[in-house]
């Protein structure tokens, strides 16, 4: 199951430069993750600050 990020998201960019697939974009209030192209990988997880992805 991909990743999603939660509501504790800050906003501070450390996934999206992680993701090797690129799965990470920037939404309204948080980051965004496309399952469809989230290869569930966790290095998202593993750079976050605020724990905000995790498997969905």
């Amino acid at each position: 199951m991909a990743y999603v990020i939660s509501d504790d998201c800050i906003m501070c960019g450390a996934c999206e430069s992680e993701c090797p697939v690129s799965a990470i974009s920037a939404g309204d209030s948080k980051y965004v993750i496309d399952a469809d192209t989230c290869i569930e990988c966790g290095a998202c997880a593993g750079v976050c600050p605020v724990s905000a992805p995790s498997a969905g």
